[in-house]
């Protein structure tokens, strides 16, 4: 058992990375595009917003069905579609240069079968792995996701200088395609389903909310969580535009700063896999939140000539995230059945893209008006105080809470 949860681990994880990298090119690769052809916070806030509001519409609901259907063919069938419109997209840039409604509509789709995909993909690894090695499959996670945003920003910009965006986007079809072919030969076992017991989709969707809700740890994680998206995802669309607006740099240098993040969480998700449970899940998310929040500030506090040390505040900021995602996820996997998983990653899921359109409706308004460093320093002060709130909340605790049920 030990030794097979493991190999089935890296048959996946082999797979996925391919689907995962041209992933990363690709929306590095948009963004950077719309930036240097448009140079308008507003555009990316928009492009922002298609990427995150029908994930955090269609969560919530979409979370009965992934307890109910095979979650191995949900992913399968969500990378597809995503593939599908990488397609799509590709050959409208092939034949020439598609309005931007074209972009957004793309863009919603995408998010709508990425909906699917991530919390089916969560919901089946604590059926794979036992429950005490959750937190170091997580680190594992992260060091996937890591690499793939080192070379994802870098292949996706030398790909697109040297031909165009059409033909990133067509290699995100043959990244899906490997990880699809790769899938079809793992086995994952599924939970009994609730749904004899409890037809009604209505009755399923709120026992799974207050699954969620009987949990107070992950509530209040996942509020602090909330309020965290709000300040912090803008930067996601915002770093670009920081490289090419305040410090006048071109691709290339964004492209940098997009792998020495990466770089970053790639040591970040190393050392959560060495250190998994020598500290509580809680003490790991509360130190990642106040180092993002301090190297924030002082982004948005460098001069326009220092550029070198934006580059270093960016390994360290990356190097933190891991510490947040991979114990937070942990810390779900720990405290739900498996049946009700599906359901609870979802309402988690959706709270956190819930808080983003918000944000990114702020920043384009606030960075167009005072400048993207503004928003770096004074989201850095929120996130700090975020960080400080869950030390305190969980401080003198000897062990993370757990679920009743468990």
């Amino acid at each position: 058992m030990n030794t097979q949860w493991k190999k089935t681990f890296a048959f996946i994880f082999s797979g996925q990375i391919f689907s995962i990298l041209t992933s990363a090119m690709v929306q590095f690769s948009i963004i950077w595009h719309l930036t240097a052809t448009t140079g308008s916070a507003a555009v990316l806030m928009l492009a922002g917003l298609a990427g995150f509001l029908p994930q955090a519409v269609l969560g919530p609901f979409i979370g009965v069905w992934l307890d109910r259907w095979n979650r191995k063919l949900t992913m399968i069938a969500a990378d597809s579609a995503i593939a599908l419109t990488s397609l799509i997209l590709g050959a409208y840039y092939l034949w020439g240069e598609p309005s931007l409604w074209i972009v957004y509509a793309i863009l919603l789709i995408r998010s709508a079968a990425s909906s699917f995909h991530s919390p089916s993909f969560q919901a089946a690894i604590p059926l794979i792995a036992p429950e005490d090695q959750l937190t170091r499959v997580a680190g594992w996670n992260q060091l996937i996701f890591s690499a793939s945003s080192v070379l994802g920003p870098a292949l996706g910009i030398a790909v697109y200088s040297a031909t165009s965006l059409g033909t990133v986007l067509l290699l995100d079809v043959a990244g899906a395609l490997i990880a699809n072919v790769m899938l079809l030969f793992v086995q994952i076992r599924q939970p009994k389903p609730e749904s004899v017991e409890i037809p009604s989709f209505r009755k399923e969707f709120m026992l799974g909310w207050w699954a969620f809700l009987s949990q107070k740890p992950i509530v209040t994680v996942t509020v602090a969580m909330a309020v965290f998206s709000v300040v912090f995802m803008p930067l996601a669309m915002l770093f670009p535009l920081m490289t090419l607006s305040h410090f006048g740099r071109g691709g290339y240098s964004a492209s940098l700063i997009e792998a020495v993040f990466g770089i970053g969480m790639i040591l970040g998700g190393a050392l959560l896999s060495v250190l998994a449970s020598r500290w509580k899940d809680t003490t790991y998310m509360s130190v990642s939140l106040v180092v993002i929040g301090l190297t924030c500030v002082l982004s948005g506090m460098v001069g326009r000539e220092a550029f070198l040390a934006f580059t270093v505040l960016s390994f360290l900021m990356g190097a933190a995230a891991p510490l947040f995602n991979g114990p937070y996820m942990a810390m779900i996997q720990k405290s739900y059945e498996p049946e009700l998983l599906g359901r609870v990653l979802s309402f988690v899921t959706s709270i956190g893209l819930l808080s983003s359109p918000i944000g990114l409706a702020l920043a384009g308004p606030v960075a167009g008006r005072f400048g993207v460093p503004f928003w770096f320093f004074w989201s850095g002060i929120v996130v700090v105080l975020i960080g400080v709130f869950v030390f305190v909340r969980f401080a003198g605790k000897g062990t993370d809470e757990q679920p009743a049920s468990k």
